[in-house]
C-alpha cells in the first residue's frame, strides 16, 4: 500500500531525483508548490493499462519502477526499469492518456509526485521545461528500443547480468541489490529454473552472492564482462541527449 502523500513545498532541498534536479532554479520553482512526496513499497502498483494517468511519479533516490506489459497468457513482462534519471506518466502528452502497461514498484522508498495539470502549466509558460520532459521521452524511448532488440539477440546470462548491472547503478552504491530470484526472472521472462541456474553459475565464479531478498555484487567488472553492452548503449544515449542524468556506480550520488 502506498503511504499518505507529504507536501515539499517550502523545503530547501529537491527530492533526489536527477530529472528534477536538471531543472533550474526558475523552472523548478514553477512546479515546486505542486510536489508531494509518498513512501512506497515493492510491488506498490502505480498504473494498470487503461488507467486514466492524471500524476506523474519521479523515483527517488534507490527507488526503482518498471514497465510489465500483460500478455494473453496471463503472464506479464517486463520491459525497462525507470530510477531516479527519470519519471513515469505523462511525460509528454496532455490530456486524458490511457495507461497502455502495467506500473509497478520495483524496489521501494520515496517518490515524488506532480499533477499532469501542474507540469502542463508548466510546459506552456517554459520552453526548457518543454525541452527537458521532450528529451527524457526520447531517452526512454531509446531504452525501449533497445530492450526489444536485448531480448531478440542475447542469452539470459547476458540479460541477467545486464539487468543486475542496471539496479545496481541505481542503487546507493554499495554493490547490494534487493532484487529476488522471482523479480529477475520476471525481468528476463523465463521461468525462475533458468534464473537459479544463471545465478548460480555466478555464485560459482565469485561474481555475486544471494542473501535473502537481495543479490550482493561481489566483482563487477566480471558481471560486466558477462553482460551483453545494452545497458551501455542507454546510457550513451541519456549523456548525448540529457547530460549527467542517468546515474552511474562511479557517482551514485547523481
Amino acid at each position: 500500500m502506498i503511504a499518505k502523500r507529504t507536501e515539499l513545498a517550502g523545503t530547501s532541498d529537491r527530492p533526489f531525483n536527477n530529472l528534477l534536479r536538471r531543472l533550474n532554479d526558475a523552472d523548478y520553482q514553477l512546479i515546486a508548490p505542486h510536489l508531494g512526496l509518498i513512501d512506497t513499497q515493492a510491488n506498490d502498483l502505480l498504473y494498470s493499462p487503461g488507467d486514466d494517468v492524471q500524476t506523474v511519479h519521479f523515483p527517488c533516490g534507490p527507488s526503482l519502477v518498471s514497465y510489465m506489459v500483460p500478455n494473453e497468457d496471463g503472464r506479464d513482462v517486463e520491459t525497462i526499469l525507470v530510477g531516479r534519471e527519470g519519471a513515469v506518466g505523462g511525460i509528454v502528452s496532455q490530456g486524458f492518456l490511457p495507461a497502455y502497461t502495467r506500473i509497478t514498484v520495483k524496489f521501494g522508498g520515496p517518490f515524488a509526485r506532480l499533477p499532469i495539470s501542474k507540469l502542463d502549466a508548466a510546459k506552456l509558460k517554459s520552453i526548457s521545461v518543454r525541452n527537458i520532459f521532450a528529451r527524457y521521452a526520447d531517452c526512454m524511448l531509446a531504452q525501449i528500443f533497445q530492450s526489444t532488440a536485448c531480448n531478440a539477440i542475447h542469452s539470459i546470462e547476458q540479460r541477467a547480468a545486464k539487468w543486475i548491472i542496471s539496479a545496481m547503478e541505481r542503487t546507493n552504491g554499495n554493490g547490494m541489490v534487493p532484487l529476488t530470484h522471482e523479480q529477475l526472472s520476471t525481468l528476463l521472462g523465463v521461468g525462475r529454473s533458468y534464473t537459479s541456474r544463471v545465478i548460480q553459475n555466478f555464485k560459482a565464479e565469485g561474481v555475486l552472492e544471494t542473501r535473502r531478498g537481495a543479490i550482493v555484487i561481489r566483482d563487477a567488472d566480471k558481471l560486466r564482462q558477462r553482460s551483453c553492452l545494452c545497458n551501455d548503449a542507454v546510457k550513451d544515449h541519456f549523456e548525448e541527449v540529457l547530460r549527467g542524468v542517468y546515474p552511474s556506480e562511479d557517482n551514485p550520488a547523481n
